[in-house]
């Protein structure tokens, strides 16, 4: 099992400006390291620069070479907000009502929360005990450190909707040991966080640069991209009847930071693809698409245990449609082909709640404008 409480060490400084790891695809001649070069007289050029087993100085952040992942990192801090901010009065007096909310309804909240309060703390130690180690652009680090705390955030929001509402702590902590369907999911997730989080653990050979490139695919596209999606729907669709509004505001803010981790992973998989197109062989394909179908089973048996009655307009044959239909969109932007062809999207209202713009919150609770930095007053 994963010891979160291990230390890790920073990436090592390497010799600068070595354009390519230190070995070579199958079949080709063995690459020659490149001779260190002064420190005083040697700068970063943004041309030297490598996702993973890059030689550069990872302290410099300019110049740029992946200018994408510097705008998602100020776009992440564009939305920055805090769960205090919502008012969870009426959900408190929903849940204290026995007629508000059904029993089907309560299991849902509680099963969401049972699975959320913990999934965020894996996703956030396995960034900060493990990708962030290996990663050697600091633009894509920079990023990384404000996912790691978006992850805070979130466990933060769980805890405080938990807290809100005067739930059992010990029962919804610790749902990910004794319920089954959360124990599988992050039964899955383990042993790849294990990978990246082993101290002995380096890349630099192609099975250990796969390795990497698995778990990134597993996070980006399986857990951020799949786990999370059956309770964002859920919890959601309580909002849109006007029950739970306050975590369903919470889930909403929470849905477009997770949009974007998602988003950022994939951006971060390609750019690897494309610096080291060896690693991506047709095996290497065909584990990722097992690995993807296997991540919608496991969401899949999620759903019917969350909902085993229809509820909210949902049932489980939707569920599996739309967990098919995201499969096929996670396939495509990492360039595969499609898992589930002929699949469509049961929940269109999803993509709205994702693309939402900042000025008006879904729910109409209150204006979600978040003012940071330079545009406080301090008067």
């Amino acid at each position: 099992m994963l010891n979160f409480e291990e230390d890790f060490t920073p990436a090592p400084q390497l010799a600068p400006r070595m354009p390519e790891p230190a070995y070579a695809p199958a079949g080709a001649a063995p690459v020659a390291p490149a001779a260190a070069q002064p420190a005083a007289t040697t700068r970063v050029r943004a041309a030297d620069k490598r996702v993973i087993n890059g030689a550069t100085d990872v302290n410099q952040l300019v110049p740029f070479k992946y200018k994408w992942a510097w705008e998602k990192y100020l776009a992440g801090c564009a939305n920055h907000w805090m769960p205090q901010e919502v008012n969870m009065s009426r959900d408190i007096a929903q849940w204290k009502d026995p007629t508000a909310l059904t029993e089907d309804e309560r299991r849902i909240v509680k099963r969401n929360l049972g699975f959320f309060v913990t999934a965020d703390s894996l996703a956030a130690n396995n960034i900060v005990l493990g990708t962030y180690r290996h990663i050697t652009a600091p633009e894509c680090r920079q990023y990384l450190l404000r996912q790691a705390f978006e992850e805070a955030i979130h466990t933060h929001a769980y805890q405080y909707i938990v807290e809100s509402l005067g739930l059992d702590e010990s029962e919804i902590f610790n749902a990910y040991h004794e319920i089954q369907s959360i124990r599988d999911k992050d039964d899955f997730l383990i042993p790849f966080i294990d990978t990246l989080t082993n101290p002995e653990f380096k890349t630099g050979t192609p099975e250990n640069d796969q390795k990497l490139l698995k778990s990134l695919i597993v996070f980006a596209c399986i857990m951020e991209g799949i786990f999370f999606y059956v309770g964002f729907v859920q919890i959601l669709a309580l909002g849109r009847q006007n029950k739970m509004t306050g975590a369903a505001e919470q889930y909403q803010y929470i849905l477009r930071d997770e949009s974007m981790h998602c988003n950022f992973g994939i951006d971060l998989i390609n750019t690897i693809k494309q610096e080291n197109p060896h690693l991506w062989t047709s095996e290497f394909k065909a584990e990722i698409r097992t690995l993807i179908q296997k991540g919608v089973e496991l969401e899949f048996r999620y759903a019917e245990d969350t909902m085993p009655r229809g509820v909210l307009g949902l049932n489980s044959a939707q569920f599996k449609e739309y967990l098919r239909f995201i499969a096929n969109r996670r396939c495509q932007q990492i360039g595969l082909d499609e898992l589930f062809p002929g699949v469509t999207n049961p929940f269109p209202w999803m993509a709205e709640m994702i693309d939402l713009k900042k000025e008006k919150n879904f729910f109409e609770t209150r204006v979600t404008e978040y003012q940071t930095g330079g545009a406080l007053s301090w008067d």
